[in-house]
């Protein structure tokens, strides 16, 4: 037996429970994990409050992320006793994922915890930094560098952002942050940001075309905003978008994209290929000290998570939550 946390459907919705599962329960899958920590994240907080449409199999053990020791495995690349992380591939939504003590999943999901990092620093990254990291290799493989001008991050105190933020400054970019919490300023100062906008200059519809200041963006809202970063980008500025906090409509037009050469890059983290996932992480060690972590993260036991997520969803919490399985 172990502890998860076990949401069901019920005529008026959905029902959290914290309760003891049969390991019996379980899915298949070639790895057997002993959970030690994850993390709230946006999905998470969807998942939990019923909403949005995360969860695809019912009943499910949400957790989108995890971190632990590899307990049982007939998976030849992953060993007995190995640390490692298993994010996206549905986690979560189609499988049970890391609110509980244990967790199976096919061997090729799990990778490796990168030297220099345990499992709750790990998590204090989690998808969301993971999907950070993304976003900034892929401004650098489309030609994105410091000289090229000032970056935006738009949702700048979510988990997403705030690792944005970190990385970029780190890597010598100009980091422009913009929020709908002005009163983050100093937090988002601690982390990089040269610059903090208030998200209110982006909420607006604009015009085909808007002054041009970025070269490049990391975009976690989607809808309005995504559309007036486009148009605000400078010639052969490139934007990638990960999020969709703000809506999944796009109401932008073509003109950024073939009068100013702008490029719109889609970051998936969900079924990111192992290899790609090994060198994000190996990346993201080598890039945040582990002591700039402890600012943006607050720890919570797995009882705490529903009324954590309802918080999230109401734009009361900076930073990442990190998950303690006890």
């Amino acid at each position: 037996m172990f502890k998860a946390l076990y949401v069901e459907k019920t005529e008026s919705g959905q029902q959290v429970t914290l309760r003891e599962q049969a390991e019996a329960d379980m899915p298949e899958g070639d790895v057997t994990i002993r959970v030690q920590w994850s993390s709230l994240n946006y999905k998470d907080a969807l998942a939990l409050t019923g909403k949005g449409p995360i969860i695809r199999n019912w009943p499910m053990v949400p957790g989108i992320d995890l971190a632990g020791r590899v307990e049982a495995s007939v998976h030849p690349a992953v060993p007995v006793g190995q640390d490692v992380i298993v994010t996206g591939h549905g986690l979560g939504e189609s499988r049970w994922g890391g609110f509980a003590q244990l967790a199976r999943v096919p061997g090729l999901w799990a990778v490796p915890q990168p030297l220099g990092l345990n499992g709750r620093q790990v998590m204090a990254l989690g998808t969301a930094g993971f999907t950070a990291m993304l976003c900034v290799q892929a401004l650098q493989r489309e030609g994105v560098e410091p000289a090229s001008g000032p970056v935006l991050v738009t949702g700048a105190s979510g988990g997403v952002g705030s690792v944005a933020i970190m990385l970029l400054s780190r890597l010598g970019y100009q980091v422009v942050a913009v929020t709908g919490r002005l009163e983050e300023q100093p937090y988002l100062h601690s982390l990089g940001a040269a610059e903090v906008l208030p998200r209110a200059h982006f909420t607006t519809p604009s015009r085909p075309l808007e002054k041009a200041r970025w070269a490049g963006a990391v975009d976690v809202v989607g809808g309005q905003v995504l559309a007036s970063v486009c148009a605000s980008m400078r010639p052969q500025g490139v934007v990638t978008a990960c999020g969709l906090a703000g809506g999944m409509d796009f109401p932008a037009t073509v003109a950024p994209f073939i009068l100013r050469g702008v490029t719109l890059v889609g970051i998936d983290s969900v079924q990111c290929p192992r290899r790609e996932r090994q060198d994000a992480w190996a990346r993201l060690a080598e890039l945040i000290p582990p002591r700039q972590l402890d600012d943006m993260v607050r720890e919570i036991d797995l009882a705490e998570a529903p009324q954590a997520a309802d918080m999230l969803l109401a734009g009361h919490v900076r930073g990442r939550l990190v998950v303690r399985i006890p």
